[in-house]
């Protein structure tokens, strides 16, 4: 089909409501820092019972907020805070982009970045193993991150009050037969990464599949991402797993430093 026979259908896909919506917030980047209702029911072209919905739906998202003194409306902590993920994750994928081409070259396997979103770790960097035999995935996958080389690391960096948030009545759902399924269970493996600064898996999240995880620091020190090498347990496994920690360790501190870490006493982050 087409891009002319195509149109029609997303266009009636769309929500009137949402596009209009969409159409205020970007009324705010032509260098409005305030505007009233009025203003935006005439830029938008509509009435003003339903621009002022439309901003009193959006300042209830903390979208916008409104100014005690003049009644006008500007853009909320909450569009601040998603402008602060969108940088974040194009630093990210700045920094680590010519560090996962040159890790992914030199073991010749997968090799991924990942974030921790609550109880799962989602994957937002990707380079595929030149070998026939890989894993396959995708960038935005995600996974438990309890049975993931890259969640048990992010985990093991969290302080203690937010880990036991975090813990709090988990449930850890059974991937395998060598998937840790008790609280306890985590935080000894845990308290191991925590030692030794990083974390592998082996068959955990699934059969046939080893990994190792290093972590990734912003310019404060905070760990942020975690860097991983992921395979087929032929060639991650055991003690050849290990020779892996390494080389992840490494790159994570390569894109630490492109993030702005500075580790004084010259180790690994």
């Amino acid at each position: 089909m087409n891009d002319t026979q195509e149109r029609p259908q997303r266009a009636h896909s769309t929500l009137s409501s949402v596009a209009n919506a969409a159409r205020l917030l970007k009324e705010f980047s032509k260098g409005n820092r305030e505007l009233g209702v009025t203003e935006l029911s005439r830029r938008l072209g509509v009435g003003k019972s339903t621009a002022h919905r439309l901003v009193n739906t959006l300042t209830e998202e903390r979208l916008l907020e409104q100014d005690p003194d003049t009644g006008a409306y500007r853009l909320g902590l909450a569009m601040y805070e998603l402008g602060t993920s969108v940088y974040w994750h194009t630093d990210l994928h700045e920094a680590s982009t010519p560090v996962l081409e040159q890790l992914r070259n030199a073991s010749k396997e997968t090799v991924q970045v990942a974030v921790l979103d609550g109880r799962e770790v989602v994957y937002v960097e990707r380079r595929e193993s030149p070998q026939t035999l890989r894993l396959f995935g995708r960038v935005g996958h995600r996974n438990d991150a309890h049975c993931t080389s890259t969640g048990k690391l992010l985990l093991a960096c969290l302080s203690a009050e937010e880990l036991d948030t975090t813990l709090k009545g988990w449930r850890l759902p059974s991937k395998t037969p060598n998937t840790i399924t008790t609280i306890e269970g985590l935080r000894r493996e845990l308290h191991v990464i925590q030692g030794q600064g990083w974390a592998q898996n082996i068959n955990e999240a699934e059969m046939g599949v080893g990994s190792v995880a290093a972590p990734v620091r912003n310019g404060f020190g905070d760990v942020v991402a975690a860097v991983s090498i992921a395979g087929p347990v032929q060639r991650l496994g055991g003690e050849s797993l290990k020779r892996f920690a390494r080389p992840c360790i490494d790159a994570g501190l390569a894109i630490s430093r492109r993030l702005g870490y500075r580790d004084s006493k010259g180790g690994s982050p």
